[in-house]
């Protein structure tokens, strides 16, 4: 569906390996001219992953953006040639050891469609078993935590789970969300 929006111009592309910037001119349907910064990335997908015991299968690694190490769940990028549901079987075993018995494409969000053209795929992945140690890219620095699943909520409510993503992915995997505080 067109808004009236449309693009004039597209800027010099930026290539940083793992996204693309540009800068475009658009016009809006008043004839008005905007700069607008459009970074291209692959599709990502995330993992709501849960044991055989039911505990959530976690991932604590470091991320630059922030300085500072995260708890979230397993997650990566769509390579090439490969479906959002195959990229989630490799993330989920390559980051975790883990492999799932049952899967559930959970749905689709746009990480931040001001500014992103990708999507995010998010799955559900039961009657997980550790089947090996993680197998890491290079520059991956990841730790498995198992975490019961009835702790989560309490996690999200501290701060301690903050990704957006991860969060998305736990609320469409019906994750209990934290009750909330009432102050007065």
């Amino acid at each position: 569906m067109s808004s009236g929006w449309r693009t004039l111009q597209h800027g010099d592309v930026h290539d940083y390996t793992i996204l693309r910037i540009r800068e475009d001119q658009v016009e809006d349907p008043h004839g008005r001219r905007y700069p607008r910064v459009r970074i291209d990335c692959p599709d990502w997908v995330t993992i709501v992953a849960f044991t055989t015991a039911g505990d959530a299968v976690m991932v604590r690694q470091y991320r630059a953006g922030i300085d500072a190490d995260t708890l979230e769940i397993p997650g990566g990028v769509v390579d090439p040639g490969e479906t959002p549901e195959m990229a989630a079987r490799r993330e989920l075993e390559e980051e975790t050891g883990f492999r799932a018995r049952r899967w559930v494409f959970l749905g689709v969000s746009h990480p931040n469609p001001a500014l992103q053209s990708n999507r995010h795929h998010s799955f559900l992945a039961l009657d997980c078993e550790r089947v090996h140690a993680p197998r890491l890219d290079a520059g991956e620095d990841i730790r498995v935590e198992l975490v019961p699943r009835a702790r989560v909520p309490e996690l999200v409510r501290e701060g301690a789970i903050s990704h957006a993503l991860v969060l998305v992915s736990l609320y469409l995997a019906g994750v209990p969300p934290p009750a909330p505080e009432h102050t007065r």
